[in-house]
């Protein structure tokens, strides 16, 4: 029996970085896991133990933190852009890399009201993410987003008019409480791009929309984040969202005599409905 390797992929994964600066009154911080994956030609790796043609993954590790070192990238995707280039030019034997970036938020403490130059507090769990990708002699391609970026809102939102069954138990309510702990993804139309400007102004779309609109459904207010995004910002292909329904249940008062006029809630993780959908301009 003859067996044929169909396709494989190496890397390094979870390589945590932070970098400090500290060439102005304030200093600033960046702190980004990365995963550097190659693919190529390594067959003989698999078949015949032959090393010749592989790059250790520590290699990559070590890669990071030198090109960290001398890198003026202020976004992820340009430090993406620059760590994808550097692995080709220096692998011939690599046909295809990606790198993939997410980062964390630290913010300046505020001391007597003002932001303290060199004190800062970690931000909440929302992270910002690219994933960059480029094969020899070719064009990279960014795509970025962001993850658990958690939103809430109290008005504005109802579930009305679906299907009812045997089943069914869920009430219909024109008034009711709509969070999501949202991901989004967008793929950019060039590598040359202001990344962090772009980022920031998506960001600032998508959370305007889901405040704004009159929500029938989480379906019907993901497609209207993501309309507004793909009007706001040119220089994306598409915008995929996924929103899982974070739900949060009205709690029946009436057994203590008291009533609940939509105020106390019970919040809960799971189980909870997910809604994703991607997109693209026509």
């Amino acid at each position: 029996m003859i067996w044929n390797l169909a396709e494989n992929t190496y890397g390094k994964s979870s390589v945590r970085v932070m970098k400090v600066q500290r060439d102005g009154p304030l200093h600033t911080v960046k702190e980004w896991k990365v995963e550097i994956l190659l693919s190529g030609n390594f067959e003989s790796c698999f078949t015949d133990g032959d090393n010749s043609a592989i790059l250790p993954t520590d290699t990559m590790k070590n890669t990071v933190y030198s090109r960290a070192r001398e890198s003026t990238a202020e976004s992820i995707e340009d430090f993406a852009l620059e760590l994808a280039g550097f692995f080709l030019t220096r692998n011939p034997q690599v046909e295809h890399v990606a790198i993939n970036i997410a980062s964390t938020g630290w913010d300046h403490a505020l001391v007597q009201g003002k932001p303290h130059p060199s004190t800062f507090i970690r931000g909440s769990s929302e992270a910002q993410t690219t994933a960059v990708t480029c094969a020899q002699g070719g064009d990279p391609s960014v795509t970025s987003g962001l993850e658990n970026l958690v939103i809430l809102k109290t008005a504005n939102s109802g579930f009305e008019g679906y299907i009812h069954d045997s089943l069914t138990t869920l009430p219909e309510t024109a008034d009711r409480l709509f969070g999501t702990s949202m991901r989004a993804q967008w793929k950019y139309q060039s590598s040359s791009l202001p990344f962090e400007q772009l980022r920031s102004t998506l960001r600032d779309t998508l959370i305007a929309a889901f405040a704004k609109h009159d929500s029938k459904s989480v379906q019907h207010t993901l497609y209207a984040m993501a309309q507004a995004a793909l009007e706001g910002a040119p220089e994306i292909l598409d915008m995929e969202l996924a929103m899982p329904n974070k739900h949060c249940l009205l709690v029946d008062l009436s057994r203590f005599g008291q009533t609940n006029p939509n105020q106390i809630f019970v919040p809960t993780d799971e189980p909870y409905g997910n809604i994703v959908a991607r997109i693209v301009r026509k």
